[in-house]
């Protein structure tokens, strides 16, 4: 213990006679004070240090102006959005959009004849058909239409006179319980109320003036005109009676 005050006394009386304009660092060498840079004056006096980012830089562009660069390093490294882009998939470009009513309390065969009226129609004209329809489905059927039409416009892109109702067909609700119906001298029967819902494929196609047109254009190719000679072809469109 008296030793260890002893040496005290003797380090402050040797900080006091130092003069205070000289660090503590001078009087002793730094691997006194850092052990990592005693080992590394003494172990890595020969090696060489990792060279910074310039200089890195500054060795490549020197190593391709002479040509002994890297091949590996000549080639562009791709970025996170191309290879991304590289590595998904295009999805291709939907043709079609499919859209149907809920269930709702109908005859699978009243339905099916709303849905065979607008099989193969324009859909303009097929949402004109249901608004002047006297079925009781018509007005759901109308309303079916137009939010598909919205649909296929706005999330696939389709172009909206070009729409037609490429498919139509109807599908069966669940079956519901049936009730009992009181009949006459005790009889009774079974009343079921089916349920039944009617779906569309809309794609595009041709409108309503372009397949009058081409009908058209069809007809005037089959006429024959009149000419000098008898042509030993079949009439083309007889009239209904004879023309005299």
């Amino acid at each position: 213990m008296h030793s260890l005050r002893n040496g005290e006394r003797r380090f402050r009386a040797v900080l006091s006679q130092r003069p205070h304009s000289t660090p503590l660092i001078h009087c002793r060498r730094a691997s006194f004070m850092n052990p990592f840079a005693w080992v590394k004056e003494k172990l890595g006096a020969g090696l060489r240090e990792k060279p910074t980012q310039k200089e890195q830089e500054a060795g490549k562009l020197q190593a391709q102006r002479e040509g002994t660069g890297n091949v590996f390093e000549a080639v562009p490294v791709p970025t996170k959005k191309a290879l991304k882009r590289a590595t998904t998939p295009l999805k291709p470009k939907p043709t079609s959009h499919k859209y149907s009513t809920a269930n709702f309390k109908i005859s699978h065969r009243k339905l099916n004849m709303l849905g065979q009226q607008i099989s193969g129609k324009p859909i303009d004209y097929a949402i004109l058909q249901m608004q002047f329809s006297e079925k009781r489905a018509s007005s759901r059927i109308m309303n079916m239409l137009v939010t598909a039409k919205d649909h296929a416009r706005r999330y696939k892109q389709l172009k909206e006179p070009k729409l037609i109702v490429a498919e139509a067909w109807v599908t069966k609700g669940p079956r519901q319980p049936g009730q009992l119906e009181p009949r006459g001298r005790g009889h009774y029967g079974i009343r079921t109320h089916p349920n039944s819902k009617l779906t569309v494929v809309l794609k595009e196609g041709k409108t309503l003036e372009q397949q009058k047109a081409e009908k058209r254009k069809n007809q005037l190719r089959k006429v024959v005109s009149a000419a000098l000679a008898r042509e030993d072809r079949p009439i083309r469109n007889p009239a209904p009676t004879w023309g005299w």
